[in-house]
């Protein structure tokens, strides 16, 4: 017996013709099929033919921007590459455009007496550059490296593939980045001696490799606002990207103002946190659960110390020994010039003129500010121009210091958490980014026919099941279960009778098969 009829249920699968319904005389439980729908989730339209069994998922209409950022992410390393291609063949045919594609793979200003270099806008291309390179180099060791090296670890399904890979990248890069900022730093001047950060202003050139260093940071973390912001959002998007631009107005003030020093202690101290919180991720993703708790105690001891002691100081420094080491006022010129590394000083004359021609490069700032504010701006427009500093300088550069610092106390709290999960027995999990959200999606594999009949190839859809199912029966005499099982390679188990039940959700995915190397249920 039918247990409810299409035209009684408007949310029922229609019936081909050549399917008979089950009648009184065929018992449902001995020549039926039971299939499950959910009232809230996108209809489908099954399809029975002589040989298989097929689910249609209508799909809600992706809006441009969703398509151009799904575009994005799924031709990262094509693109790359062919902008790589189209600069290096421009370089290589066009000789008088050397000087201008040049600007993008090495660096500018460099002084031939000194052998330093200066900052400049030639620096742009440069940075453009490492981002296209960042975004190249992730897709493709994501995708050929890391995820492949994920798979013969054991990890099957394709979200704990992707986190591992992501989280395998940010290893990669940091492990690479913190040696080269450590050997940076204990070759300096202001190793172990903060003082020393601020005596230097305002020098104007730094060694070549301490600006690779700058730039090369800088536009990894261009990169990471671009990536957040085109693949899939994590629950703290907007706490990561806060953090990314505040992280970029930083080092963008610190080099345009000449405290290249200061950059590099404060990215050295988050960098030693930052390469063992996405290494204790791999481990758990590995299955490695009490290195992952080691490696996310060190993460936490290297925390605390660094981004909560060690910047604090940094903070403090800012604000009690800038003003008494740097001079205040304004100095304009090169690092040569008048036989002393500050430049030239300016008058308050010179001042008031300077101002004026910044307003008019930057109008938004009225008449009656401009001489409070333009001063600030000029080292960003101009690497020869004026660099000023007084106590509107310096609570500029320690207002992002110290929202910085909010934001990692903010996370030192989820941190805490995590703890007391892993002193409790539960395993370090670490709640501020792992999971774009509470919603779980389940992943089917679907086939899909021409309008002849066969069976074209396969399409990935994701869908939620949250509701009460509803239940049809109709019988199977026209239906190949046979083939079913032959194309799927799902096993029927032995039993007296020849009905298949098709109860709810996790019984389709067994129908239709999952991605990857999931277990099939028994």
């Amino acid at each position: 017996m039918v247990a409810a009829a299409s035209s009684a249920r408007p949310n029922a699968v229609p019936l081909p013709p050549h399917v008979k319904r089950a009648t009184a005389s065929q018992p449902a439980s001995t020549s039926s099929i039971s299939t499950t729908h959910s009232a809230n989730a996108p209809r489908h339209n099954m399809q029975m033919s002589s040989n298989a069994v097929h689910l249609r998922r209508k799909r809600k209409p992706e809006t441009p921007m969703k398509q151009f950022t799904r575009w994005l992410v799924n031709n990262q390393t094509g693109l790359s590459a062919n902008l790589f291609a189209l600069l290096f063949l421009t370089h290589m045919f066009f000789p008088r455009l050397r000087a201008h594609t040049s600007k993008f793979f090495t660096l500018s200003y460099r002084n031939p007496a000194t052998g330093q270099y200066n900052v400049g806008p030639d620096d742009v291309p440069f940075v453009l550059f490492l981002v296209v390179l960042f975004t190249g180099l992730r897709a493709s060791v994501m995708d050929y490296v890391l995820a492949p090296f994920a798979r013969s670890q054991g990890l099957c399904k394709q979200k704990p593939v992707t986190r591992f890979s992501e989280q395998a990248w940010l290893v990669i890069v940091y492990t690479v980045f913190y040696p080269l900022g450590v050997y940076l730093y204990y070759h300096s001047p202001y190793f172990f001696n903060m003082k020393n950060l601020w005596t230097h202003w305002p020098g104007r050139e730094m060694p070549g490799l301490l600006k690779a260093y700058i730039l090369v940071q800088l536009a990894f973390w261009l990169q990471q606002i671009i990536v957040i912001n085109i693949e899939e959002r994590r629950k703290d998007h907007w706490q990561m990207l806060t953090h990314h631009f505040i992280t970029v107005s930083l080092i963008i003030g610190s080099y345009r103002y000449r405290h290249t020093p200061v950059a590099n202690v404060i990215l050295v101290l988050m960098d030693v946190s930052d390469f063992f919180l996405p290494l204790a991720k791999c481990q758990k993703y590995l299955g490695y659960t009490t290195i992952c708790d080691v490696t996310f105690g060190l993460f936490m001891l290297s925390w605390f110390i660094c981004r909560h002691v060690f910047f604090s100081m940094i903070c403090y420094s800012v604000w009690t020994q800038t003003p008494n080491i740097m001079p205040v006022g304004c100095f304009r010129g090169g690092a040569a010039a008048a036989g002393s590394p500050l430049g030239v000083p300016i008058g308050a004359n010179e001042v008031s003129s300077l101002t004026s021609t910044v307003s008019s490069i930057l109008p938004f700032l009225s008449d009656d500010t401009s001489n409070k504010l333009a001063f600030l701006l000029e080292p960003l427009f101009d690497s020869e121009g004026a660099i000023c500093y007084n106590p509107a300088v310096k609570w500029a550069f320690l207002s992002l210091l110290l929202f910085l610092e909010l934001i990692i106390i903010v996370w030192f709290f989820m941190i805490v958490q995590v703890a007391i999960r892993v002193v409790s027995g539960s395993g370090a999990d670490d709640t501020r980014s792992d999971d774009e959200g509470e919603d779980e999606e389940e992943e089917d594999e679907e086939e899909y026919e021409d309008e002849h009949g066969n069976v074209k190839g396969r399409h990935h859809a994701t869908h939620k099941v949250d509701a009460a199912p509803l239940e049809e029966e109709v019988g199977v005499e026209a239906i190949d279960l046979k083939g079913w099982e032959r194309r799927t390679g799902v096993k029927r188990q032995a039993s007296t009778t020849s009905g298949v039940s098709l109860p709810g959700h996790s019984d389709r995915k067994e129908l239709l098969g999952r991605i990857g190397c999931e277990k099939q249920v028994d």
